[in-house]
This record gives C-alpha cells, structure tokens and sequence, in this order.
C-alpha cells in the first residue's frame, strides 16, 4: 500500500509544480521603499514545507501574490529543517510558518489558510496596487 501512494506521488509531483509555476500569480507593486520595508519584516519569517504538498503551494502562491521573500526551508529533504520543525513546532507537519518577534520570542503558525490569513492581515495593506 506505501509503494502504490509512493508511485502516485511520484507521478504527480512534476503536475503539481508545473501547475503551480504556471499559475502563481503576479505580485502587487509596491514603491521600493515599501518593499524595503516588506522584505525587512519578511526577515522574520520562514515557511517550513514540502515542494509538491497541495497546502504548501498554497502558501507559496499568496506569499508569489503579496510579493513576499520569506524564506522557504524543504522539511522534506533536509534533516536540519525537519529537527528544527520538530523541536521549535513540536510536530512534523506543513506547511508551517515560524514567526519570530522583535522580542526573540518564536511563534510556530500552522494549517494553510491560518497562515494565509496571518500573511494578508500582515502585508496585504502595505500601500499595494495590483498591476
């Protein structure tokens, strides 16, 4: 039964990053000193995912859209990645956005549209126009 869903992964991975690269949306422009500031905050965040989890791309299309640069960490892949998910969250599970204050506390942030909703609420009002 794991090798027959390892084989549909396996198949419908390419689909899924395709599908997505083509269908990521442009991202809103902002005035340089606007996404200076964007990117600055964006410092703060990393998103923990896997590359073909359908949440994940998710995310990865609203942070394409809001024009955001988190960083992206392949808890999949890396093993570093997948202990700090582990011990910082306390479980292995994506996506995963971790959120660090400018007091030094750590906030772990899951399940798709929490962090989508966290991401619009945060950076959606930035003086944003949609090209």
């Amino acid at each position: 039964m794991r090798l027959f869903f390892r084989l549909i992964r396996l198949i419908l991975t390419p689909f899924m990053l395709l599908t997505e690269k083509l269908t990521t949306p442009k991202a809103i422009v902002r005035s340089d000193a606007e996404q200076a500031a964007v990117d600055d905050a964006c410092r703060q965040l990393a998103l923990y995912q896997f590359s073909a989890c359908p949440f994940c791309i998710k995310v990865r299309k609203e942070m394409a859209r809001l024009g955001l640069n988190i960083s992206k960490r392949d808890a999949q892949h890396n093993p570093q990645y997948r202990s700090e998910l582990e011990n910082g969250g306390g479980k292995i599970k994506v996506p995963c956005l971790r959120i660090e204050t400018a007091s030094g506390d750590v906030q772990w942030l899951y399940e798709s549209a929490d962090i989508i909703a966290y991401l619009q609420q945060r950076f959606e009002h930035v003086s944003a126009k949609v090209q």
